[in-house]
């Protein structure tokens, strides 16, 4: 039977979603092609504040990479808008002109982001924050500039001003409210968001209606209606989205607010769906991502001829975490004459939690600070479950092993485990019991549960011991390093220890990896494990590397290379100024900027213009690119600081000829302080070192990326030379015991300080750290001399490349 013709316009996760559901239920029967106004494949939009924030790359948020396309026969044109539907031809044109005929049509066209109708909108430095390109723009400007202003204190606007405080602005949020968030949490939770954040650095305008963007050609501040006014190089507008309704009303179709749709996401013309931020039903347009997969399976089954149960809304809850903080909120959380609130506030804890009631029934929730029991009461209101005969206050509190009470087993089968991907109870529960899964990541593999933020992996794993019982397997409940094998971390270490293994493909065949040649996420990693297992006999495969560490530089946007040249301490001289500015003449390089690691970062290097700028340097690799000791950052020390207990820049410069060149399972950043002022920000450092009189301070685990983490005091201790052994024990236990990957942040967090305390303070064990570090050490070769001094290298990284 001949393929009927299904286009999707909109490549994004909505409708790519309901192709998903649509290749499950009928895989042959449609012949698809997807338009996507992008030139990328479909990727997690919720992620991109963490591309933004540094954390993660492109290709760690795409749901469905081209090889999934080509997989599953469909067509995909990116970079390519549908501008016109014809209904009666049954046919739609994109704006290069194609014209492509369908049986099916599915609109998923999204929603824009509201930029506010004021002077100055269209001049450049303003721009959005609701795709891959505006992230762009902002990392763009991030190395340019050093202000910035977020106008919108949602989510959105949290997270942009998140990453952009990460990226080193000076971040100021404006919000019209009186507190943030208002449409997600009550004002007593709102207050304490913003107190949290204002120890992050963000810095706050409430109650402040922007009425002009100032400056010439390029953004320099804003006016305020107050008369008041606020510099900026950069404005990030995040006030709101609105559905893309533009396609829709040219082809005729009813539209409000958004496409009218009715239960079966049919819109007012025969054979034209819509489904996603776009479509509008009963009056709603949903914006969160959970209704949208809803909404996806609902269209599927119904477009493949499956009797569905028809889609009748979606109950919202909101649970992420903001900036490091856990807010959850769900259904009606405000209070008035008809609904009554029972709130409870840990001020020490810093943890605020409230439900609301309408008589005997929970109709919303507010959770700030712990947010394990959202997914909980989430289920109550959805279920507008009857607690007359329930404790209202223990509700609010986790659910105990002995009370019989267990969330999975309430949880009805159509409820979402994970609103990052959409995935419901019974589709988990399909995998344990139809396709084998006894892991959660089999269960992640399968269903893509706990794939992006991870923050229901806890659930996931409740709901595979009761869906098991007595089947359920603790001992295999491990996470494999990657999908190309089951072997977990530890498990492919004690390999390498016990069989002797030497080479990254020689580990990949003695312990049966799935695809011969690994991946990505593999390679690089048994690549660590096997220079930390063996560091005077392995030679390091470049090639199982990532590209900023196989070239020793940090690869741009436009292809060009930047290059941080090492000042032990943050402490340099004019001779090596002079040597950079030389080099930056005599190679045109268009920017020299200082780094918040207080190095000298020169952007735009050309890759066959690598080894000369090194070579002319004639400075040791500040290693800016690797998993490895990047910097010590430091203050001016007692030598110069009139509060100043400590000589930081001593020591600091020591800490750092000590471990240069030390691969470690992620970056590893350090500050040194020389006093509790803390003007080097040690406390958020994945080392930092605070002087007091008569010692120091040590604090580790620290964290200013996207999740954010104060440091944990390990040790005081009196001389720099206990300092010393104190670093090099606790960076090699890390190093040993940490997953490739893993910041010392998760690590402590996962295998507990006071763990780690109880290792440290043996001092045998101590001394024997200390030993395989000084071995790990003693292989450092400075890698720009070692590339310059060897031909053949050189001329495999850099000139053979260039030439083709």
């Amino acid at each position: 039977m001949e393929k009927k013709k299904l286009v999707l316009v909109g490549n994004g996760m909505a409708g790519v979603r309901a192709v998903e559901e649509i290749l499950k239920v009928a895989p042959e029967k449609f012949e698809i092609t997807i338009f996507g106004s992008e030139p990328h494949p479909n990727y997690n939009r919720i992620l991109l504040s963490k591309v933004l924030q540094g954390d993660t790359e492109v290709k760690d948020i795409t749901l469905n990479d081209w090889d999934w396309y080509e997989t599953n026969n469909i067509r995909l044109y990116t970079d390519e808008t549908v501008v016109k539907a014809d209904p009666g031809r049954k046919v739609v044109v994109s704006d290069k002109g194609r014209i492509e005929p369908y049986d099916e049509l599915i609109l998923a066209t999204g929603s824009v982001p509201f930029i506010l109708p004021i002077p100055g909108a269209d001049k450049e430095g303003v721009t959005a924050f609701r795709d891959l390109e505006d992230t762009d723009k902002m990392l763009q400007a991030s190395k340019k500039y050093k202000k910035a202003a977020v106008i919108g204190g949602g989510v959105l606007g949290l997270e942009a001003a998140r990453g952009l405080l990460n990226l080193g602005m000076e971040v100021s949020v404006i919000h019209i409210s009186t507190f943030l968030m208002e449409r997600q949490l009550d004002e007593t939770a709102g207050k304490l968001l913003q107190k949290e954040l204002e120890k992050q650095g963000m810095n706050f305008l409430l109650e402040k209606q922007t009425q002009a963007i100032i400056g010439n050609e390029r953004v320099e501040g804003l006016i305020f209606s107050d008369g008041t006014v606020l510099e900026a190089d950069l404005v990030v507008m995040a006030v709101g989205i609105r559905p893309n309704i533009k396609l829709a009303q040219e082809s005729g179709l009813q539209v409000n607010r958004g496409i009218v749709v009715n239960d079966f996401l049919e819109t007012s013309i025969p054979h034209i769906y819509s489904v996603g931020e776009c479509a509008e039903h009963n009056g709603i347009p949903y914006g969160l991502v959970a209704p949208l997969y809803e909404q996806g399976k609902v269209l599927a089954k119904h477009i493949c001829g499956v009797e569905t149960a028809p889609y009748k809304g979606s109950v919202l809850s909101t649970q992420l975490k903001v900036s490091g903080v856990e807010v959850f909120s769900a259904g009606d959380f405000l209070e008035d004459k008809e609904k009554k609130a029972l709130k409870i506030f840990d001020d020490y804890e810093g943890v605020y939690k409230k439900m609301v009631f309408r008589g005997n029934q929970i109709v919303g929730a507010v959770l700030f600070g712990d947010s394990q029991e959202g997914n909980r009461l989430f289920s109550l209101i959805k279920k507008q479950a009857d607690i007359s005969e329930t404790a209202k206050v223990s509700l609010l509190q986790p659910v105990g092993q002995d009370t019989g009470d267990s969330l999975v087993a309430e949880m009805s089968s159509e409820e979402t485990v994970c609103g990052c991907n959409g995935v419901s109870k019974g589709r988990i529960i399909e995998s344990i019991q139809a396709e084998g899964c006894t892991t959660v990541d089999q269960i992640k593999a399968c269903t893509s549960a706990s794939r992006s933020c991870g923050g229901c992996k806890p659930l996931v794993a409740d709901l595979l011991q009761h869906t098991l019982g007595a089947d359920f397997d603790r001992s295999i409940q491990k996470e494999a390093i990657c999908s190309c094998t089951s072997l977990s971390r530890d498990e492919v270490v004690e390999e390498i220890r016990s069989k002797g293994l030497t080479h990254v493909k020689e580990v990949m065949n003695v312990l049966g990896w799935v695809s011969e040649e690994g991946c990505s996420k593999c390679r690089p990693a048994i690549n660590y494990y096997l220079g930390m297992v063996h560091p005077t006999r392995y030679e390091d495969e470049r090639e199982s590397r990532y590209v900023n560490e196989r070239l020793h530089a940090n690869i741009q946007k436009d292809g060009t290379y930047s290059v941080v040249p090492r000042m032990y301490g943050g402490v340099t001289n004019s001779n090596d100024l002079r040597k950079i500015a030389d080099v930056v003449d005599k190679y045109e390089i268009p920017l020299v900027k200082v780094t918040g690691g207080q190095r000298i970062d020169l952007f735009g290097v050309k890759k066959e213009d690598l080894p000369k700028v090194w070579s002319d340097l004639d400075m040791p690799s500040g290693y800016a690119y690797g998993k490895s000791l990047r910097t010590v950052k430091t203050c001016v020390g007692e030598q110069f600081c009139r509060f100043g207990t400590q000589d930081s820049m001593g020591v600091g410069a020591a800490l750092e000829k000590k471990f240069e060149g030390l691969q470690t399972p992620h970056k590893v950043k350090m500050a040194v302080s020389a006093c509790p002022r803390s003007c080097a920000e040690s406390g958020f450092k994945d080392i930092g070192f605070i002087g007091i009189d008569g010692g120091w301070e040590i604090y580790v685990g620290g964290n200013g990326g996207n999740h954010v983490r104060r440091g944990d005091l390990l040790y005081k201790v009196k001389t720099d030379e206990e300092l010393m052994e104190i670093t090099g024990a606790y960076l090699q236990y890390y190093r040993e015991t940490a997953s490739y990957l893993e910041r010392t942040s998760a690590w402590v967090d996962r295998v507990g300080l006071p763990h780690i305390q109880s290792v440290l303070d043996d001092k045998e064990k101590r001394k024997e750290l200390n030993v395989r570090m000084d071995e790990a050490l003693s292989v450092y070769k400075d890698p720009w001399k070692e590339i310059i001094n060897n031909n053949k290298t050189k001329n495999e990284l850099f000139e053979s490349l260039v030439r083709s």
